[in-house]
């Protein structure tokens, strides 16, 4: 079976199923980079040890979401 006839199929089966075939087919594409992933851990873990030694600010919530009038 090629893919235009998987697509053929695909397109015949109700909302809710497309929806979870388009779905395992995104997860399937969205695979983990672990040297992405430990950078941005690295990251977090610099900017928690700063705010905690008082070196950097934080800012409030409300502030960020705060709507502009």
């Amino acid at each position: 079976m090629d893919s235009r006839e998987i697509l053929e199929q695909a397109l015949r089966l109700k909302p809710e199923e497309r929806f979870l075939v388009v779905e395992g087919l995104l997860k399937s594409l969205d695979e983990p980079d672990k040297e992405l992933d430990a950078i941005w851990a690295g990251e977090a873990d610099k900017r928690l040890r700063a705010y905690r030694e008082g070196r950097l600010k934080g800012i409030p919530m409300e502030d960020i979401f705060e709507e502009e009038t």
